[in-house]
């Protein structure tokens, strides 16, 4: 019993002192992303959590993957902690939510070629075929709505070109995120964002669900460098 006592004591120091696998999506720029120069993570959601890993004095390697197999490396415990998860009840519901580290606005983006400029209920965009990455939750209401649906892009470069090739009549995703890809195939005259967003979506970590060993180190580092200014730094070096 002595020793069982003493295990569990000794468990959150032993997990803080093992370096942490910290895995997010290698398709998400400018978020998160892998550069062909050298092969590093780049990004702002990469930035944002290195300084939380760095204030929290916790070893850490940070790699990026495809974010289906990043999902199946949190859900396996593979890794100690995943980003950059939408704060939706489902999500809330798998994991251990910590955050979050930012918020983005989720938009409607269409070709200037579809007839369709804004929308008021889901509804309104039942008549058209909506592209969104396959395992990405958006919004609850929109990610169970009777819809259109092309699931077939494997990331958010994909989705904007097939947009652009005329594949589907709108995609659905981050604001920021869409126009970098949009502007790196220089169409930023060929598309339309809808005035409504769908949501203004926060963007978490993510550890398996009851880790809170991991959960409350990370969401006190993170919490201290949000009251000193230090985020929002590294985001306004984003915009």
């Amino acid at each position: 019993m002595r020793i069982a006592a003493l295990c569990l004591l000794l468990m959150p120091w032993v997990v803080q002192a093992e370096e942490w696998k910290v895995v997010g999506d290698e398709q998400f720029a400018p978020y998160s992303f892998v550069t062909i120069e050298d092969d590093l993570p780049r990004g702002l959601d990469v930035e944002l959590v290195e300084a939380v890993m760095q204030e929290a004095k916790l070893p850490y390697s940070l790699r990026l993957y495809p974010w289906e197999r990043v999902k199946r490396m949190l859900d396996r415990g593979d890794v100690a902690m995943a980003f950059q998860f939408a704060g939706t009840p489902e999500r809330m519901q798998q994991y251990e939510l910590v955050g979050p580290i930012r918020t983005g606005s989720t938009v409607f983006m269409t070709s200037r070629k579809t007839n369709l400029t804004d929308w008021a209920e889901l509804d309104d965009l039942s008549p058209y075929i909506i592209g969104q990455v396959r395992g990405y939750a958006y919004q609850s209401d929109f990610d169970k709505a009777d819809l259109r649906r092309d699931s077939s892009a494997q990331n958010p470069r994909q989705l904007v070109s097939m947009l652009l090739a005329g594949r589907i009549d709108v995609i659905v995703g981050d604001r920021v995120q869409l126009m970098y890809f949009v502007r790196e195939q220089r169409a930023e005259q060929s598309v339309r964002i809808l005035a409504k967003p769908l949501v203004e979506m926060p963007r978490y970590v993510a550890f398996t669900k009851g880790d809170r060993t991991r959960a409350d180190p990370f969401a006190a580092a993170l919490e201290r460098l949000r009251q000193a200014g230090t985020l929002d730094a590294i985001y306004q070096r984003w915009h």
